[in-house]
């Protein structure tokens, strides 16, 4: 039986995207492979190919009525809709997105609180976790997640299970579910943790071949033109694939891996120094749905090989300055120089008995800045290009007083997560984590002109008050970096960018938005807008040169632009300003002196912004930073006086308004 039919595009009708096609097949044939992970510039169909994967999918045994879809050949025994009597019915293949935005109570459910006042019973309202049980849980730009939903999927991720504990609630459901993400690399990375839960990924990129992207452009516009004869047409390449996945469900069990199959995939993840034994396992699970998808019962080496594409690109990463993706030819060394799977009548199944035999199916240097770590870039035709040295661990930067952004893990903000400060009103039926006193003492007083009799409070939806919570916020760092001749040596040079990227590996760690203005020769220019992406961040920064003169007020001018139109797209990110100049401003008449009305409307606008001197000793010291500084009413730090450090250490402890 298959899903009724659908409007939506076919799965099968997707073009030149034939590896996401089969990462996506492998995980819904071996859910225990745990999920998929898709990177890809925009507009490369990556949404499309997921929403389409559902009407390939065979359809699920549920118990009617349940809200958990609990199996009827194993139900839950603690199911807050049970105990269930053996009835059965189907539905269709089922994929729940979980957006951005979502609150806590909305993807884990939350307490029915007029019928806990009212009624005196504690009435659970399942959540997004429990709509995606037994099915797929999909996260468009879920690298765009807020941290307190990433250690919710963690924590189901990790035991299969959803547990709610608050406000008089103490419920447990099962929680299984296939994982798939979407996301722009462009906008930011993935938390570590949460990266290495999906098992699989796949970078898509649009294809430079220009027949394959006039089919595509064909495609589309057919489908457009008329979405029901354009899927009928594909009606019978649906069917097949659909029962292809069934046969290769049924067949999973029955794939043997080898000792010598288990042993070639343990010698490859070693070979790429992954950490932890997920890759392995994922590797092993893959293979194996990989050789049941092609109709083998033996994992063969062409298995091995389309596992492990598939599992190890986001695992070998060492740092988040590491590229992303796979080396065909390093891994096609690392299984030439592995065993290879033998024949089962050659050798030792293994004895486990679970499918697949025994596996279970549930660019910086070294040296001194400016030195052995200069950048490998051609420089400039007015000046050299200084490399940082390794990065190290940056001291917490934060803006003091309290704000009102996004969510993330830096300054203090009131936000939708963190300790209780206070309580409001709720906006209609806004959705969030209710206070109970409050709402206790908002209809304690009406009590009598409700007319209560008996037990319990006569609650209405006006008199719930939800929790006001303080918690972190991200913010943007703006570096606004001096890139003339006047900086001096590399060597200073290369402190400075040091420094900055300590800074960018924190502002990846913490979640936040990091954008780079320079100005050398004659102009000021935008090396990076704000974004989230730390990799573009360090790129841009690492090929920075020096050299010509300094357009002082322009780079201030640039900055403040930059922070004018980041302030429209995102009003609730609260921006700082750090600027690396010697002060010297010599491009323009009366170049000092625009430099300082700049300063003037930046400060007039409460821009927080640190000064970093980097005027050298030698010779006599003009002090102009510091008179910048002061027209800026920034902090103003002496970069001769310490190391990179230092730098950091100074810009993280100050106070800002």
């Amino acid at each position: 039986m298959r899903p009724a039919a659908s409007t939506g595009f076919p799965f099968t009708a997707v073009v030149g995207m034939e590896d996401l096609q089969l990462a996506l097949i492998l995980a819904a044939i071996s859910p225990a492979i745990g999920g998929v992970l898709i990177r890809g510039e925009k507009g490369t169909a990556k949404s499309t190919a997921v929403r389409a994967l559902t009407e390939i999918l065979p359809p699920v045994d549920v118990v009617p009525g349940c809200r958990f879809s609990c199996d009827p050949e194993r139900p839950d025994a603690d199911c807050l809709d049970g105990p269930h009597t053996g009835e059965e019915t189907v539905r269709p293949a089922r994929l729940v997105e979980l957006p951005v935005g979502a609150t806590e109570d909305r993807v884990l459910g939350s307490l029915h609180l007029e019928k806990a006042l009212a009624e005196g019973v504690t009435a659970y309202e399942p959540g997004l976790l429990a709509a995606a049980n037994r099915g797929l849980l999909y996260v468009d730009e879920v690298n765009l997640l807020h941290d307190h939903l990433v250690d919710v999927l963690l924590d189901a991720a990790a035991m299969g299970r959803a547990t709610v504990e608050r406000d008089g609630v103490s419920v447990t459901h099962p929680a299984r579910f296939v994982l798939v993400g979407t996301m722009n690399p462009e906008e930011g990375e993935l938390r570590p943790q949460l990266l290495d839960r999906f098992g699989l990924t796949v970078d898509v990129v649009a294809s430079r071949d220009p027949a394959v992207r006039v089919e595509v452009m064909r495609a589309r516009l057919t489908y457009e033109a008329g979405p029901e004869d354009f899927v009928a047409r594909y009606d019978g390449p649906q069917r097949e694939l659909a029962e292809r996945i069934v046969k290769a469900r049924d067949l999973l069990s029955e794939v043997i891996l080898t000792d010598s199959a288990l042993r070639q995939i343990a010698e490859i993840c070693a070979s790429f120094d992954v950490d932890g034994m997920r890759a392995d396992l994922v590797t092993a699970r893959t293979a194996v749905a990989h050789a049941a998808w092609s109709g083998r019962t033996v994992v063969e080496v062409e298995d091995v090989r389309a596992a492990a594409k598939l599992a190890l690109p986001h695992r070998k990463r060492r740092n988040p300055f590491d590229a992303p993706g796979l080396d065909d030819d390093q891994l096609e060394e690392a299984i030439n120089n592995s065993t290879p799977p033998e024949d089962p009548d050659d050798g030792p199944e293994d004895p486990g008995g679970g499918p697949g035999g025994g596996v279970d199916p549930s660019e910086s240097s070294e040296g001194e800045p400016g030195e052995a770590g200069e950048a490998a870039v051609g420089p400039a035709p007015s000046g050299q290009v200084a490399g940082s040295s390794e990065p190290y661990k940056a001291r917490l930067l934060s803006v003091q007083s309290a704000g009102a952004g996004v969510a993330g893990r830096r300054s203090r903000a009131i936000t939708e997560v963190g300790r209780v400060v206070g309580d409001r009103a709720r906006a209609g039926r806004e959705s969030g984590r209710p206070h109970l006193l409050a709402t206790i003492r908002s209809a304690a007083p009406h009590q009598r002109a409700r007319g209560r009799v008996g037990a319990g409070l006569a609650v209405r939806s006006s008199d719930v008050r939800l929790a006001v919570r303080e918690g972190r916020e991200g913010n943007l760092v703006l570096f606004c970096v001096d890139a003339s001749g006047s900086m001096g040596t590399k060597k200073r040079m290369g402190e400075v960018k040091t420094a900055i990227v300590s800074l960018l590996l924190d502002a990846y760690q913490r979640r936040d938005t990091v954008g780079l203005v320079t100005f050398g020769g004659a102009t000021a220019t935008v090396a990076l807008p704000p974004t989230g992406s730390v990799e573009t961040a360090v790129r841009r920064l690492e090929s920075l040169p020096t050299g010509g003169r300094t357009p002082l007020a322009e780079g201030l001018l640039q900055a403040a632009e930059v922070l004018r139109i980041a302030a429209i797209r995102d009003p609730r990110r609260r921006p700082l300003l750090v600027l690396v100049t010697d002060g010297r401003a010599t491009h323009g008449e009366n170049a000092f002196a625009r430099a300082r009305q700049a300063a003037g409307w930046l400060a007039q606008h409460g821009i927080a912004t640190v000064v970093v001197d980097c005027e050298p000793h030698r010779g006599v010291r003009l002090g102009l930073a510091g008179e910048l500084a002061a027209d800026l009413g920034a902090e103003y730090l002496d970069l001769g006086d310490v190391a990179a450090g230092n730098l950091v250490r100074t810009v993280t402890d100050r106070k800002v308004a």
